[in-house]
């Protein structure tokens, strides 16, 4: 019987891992996650981050049934928006008013769920093995747009090469927003670089053990576009915001680990603790220096260079209506050299005329206004001066009267109101209209 039984192979028998013990989560802690996961899994639910992995051609689900009549009907009782509703192509793509309503409406959905999931799961302890399904959720919606607008900019198709028609148009009446496409389009390879950017944080998201590299850089790269968004008034300021969301999540459980490593120790200088600490007080006089003296010059340029220079007493855009040289008329012909097509002063020592062909011709620039009398000379020519006397009949007319060149010269002169060029009167907007889309 010993016999036998010594010939029964041995069970081999994997030792059992001890579950690990997850401490119990603070009440605002649940909370906190309830509502954040409720939301930011609707969003993601509701917007392109679902639709647009699967096809272009397929409508965000909050255009469908149930959620969209949801946001018309808040947008008629609620808003009291009388205007149909637009829509900018997905829903959060565009910063239109359904966009808006929708994230209200959103709001007020995970708001009313986390009350009630929070009063019927109170004794719930945490939510450890819930948050981690929901953090790769998240991390692959994160991922699929990074991805998406990184290959739009690692192959310029975004901010494409300015066109032809946008090469020969007058930069005033480009908008923000098409002054930063045009100029990210006419730098293909900083585009690029932005694209790999994008490129990088969605591959590093996909990775389990680069994830949070990816949200990180991720945080970093929507930080920006959101700036941009902002400053530029682009209409995509509600959905980056909404992926800065989305990266800050990502990154929460790692804050403490990052915040370590941001503080972690130095090499010290000296052996001795003395020396090490007057050594950190000279460190930190030193930076001070640095801010202060680069800080007292910029300000200095800003105030004589920059926004807040003084304005010249002709300061404008003033559009020469009427020109004549040595009492004979001169019609603004572009093969006419000599004729002035616009004056412009915009600094107090210097001015320029535009030439009929778009060229400009700059000068120093002295006025006086007790005397009217307004003096011209040349940067390489110190001998050449021009003297002219100017009449203001009206705050948008002025008539200039001198000789420039050995030539009498007169003009008559029609101030161009600053406002009316796009890139000056477009301002910013929360709420930008797209498309419409029917009425329910």
């Amino acid at each position: 019987m010993n016999a036998q039984l010594r010939t029964i192979p041995q069970l081999q028998t994997e030792p059992i891992q001890p579950q690990q013990n997850i401490p119990r989560w603070s009440p605002a802690l649940r909370i906190a996650f309830r509502f954040w996961m409720i939301y930011l899994g609707l969003f993601c639910l509701a917007t392109q981050m679902i639709t647009a992995p699967v096809g272009a051609d397929i409508p965000d689900l909050a255009t469908l049934w149930p959620l969209r009549p949801v946001i018309f009907w808040t947008a008629t009782h609620i808003f009291h928006v009388n205007a149909p509703l637009s829509f900018g192509g997905n829903s959060s793509d565009a910063d239109c008013m359904f966009s808006w309503i929708m994230t209200f409406c959103l709001l007020v959905i995970a708001t009313a769920a986390t009350i009630v999931w929070s009063l019927l799961d109170r004794s719930r302890e945490n939510y450890a093995e819930l948050h981690k399904w929901f953090r790769l959720f998240l991390r692959f919606a994160l991922a699929g747009q990074m991805i998406l607008y990184g290959f739009a900019k690692a192959i310029p198709q975004q901010m494409p090469y300015p066109s032809l028609t946008r090469l020969v148009q007058p930069f005033g009446t480009f908008s923000p927003m098409g002054v930063l496409w045009t100029s990210m389009g006419s730098a293909p390879a900083y585009e690029i670089f932005t694209g790999c950017a994008m490129l990088a944080a969605g591959l590093l998201l996909i990775v389990p053990r680069t994830a949070t590299l990816g949200a990180l850089i991720s945080l970093v790269d929507m930080i920006l576009a959101f700036m941009l968004a902002m400053t530029y008034d682009v209409m995509v300021k509600l959905f980056a915001f909404h992926l800065i969301l989305l990266a800050c999540f990502l990154l929460a459980p790692d804050v403490p680990r990052l915040v370590r490593l941001a503080l972690s120790t130095q090499a010290q200088l000296f052996r001795s603790v003395r020396a090490n600490r007057i050594a950190l007080a000279v460190q930190i006089i030193l930076g001070l220096w640095l801010v202060g003296v680069y800080c007292h010059h910029s300000l200095g340029v800003w105030s004589t260079r920059g926004g807040g220079r003084p304005l010249p007493a002709l300061y404008g855009i003033w559009e020469v209506k009427q020109m004549s040289i040595d009492e004979q008329p001169r019609p603004p012909l572009l093969t006419d050299s000599t004729r002035w097509r616009r004056a412009i002063f915009d600094y107090p020592d210097r001015m320029a005329f535009q030439r009929t062909d778009e060229s400009f011709a700059p000068y120093g620039a002295s006025v006086n206004l007790p005397d009217r009398t307004l003096a011209l000379t040349k940067k390489d020519d110190k001998n050449w001066t021009a003297s002219f006397t100017f009449q203001r009949p009206a705050g948008d007319q002025l008539i200039l009267d001198g000789r420039m060149d050995n030539h009498q010269v007169h003009m008559e002169l029609q101030l161009i109101d600053r406002n009316s060029f796009l890139l000056v009167s477009r301002g910013f907007h929360w709420v930008q209209e797209f498309k419409l889309l029917p009425q329910p």
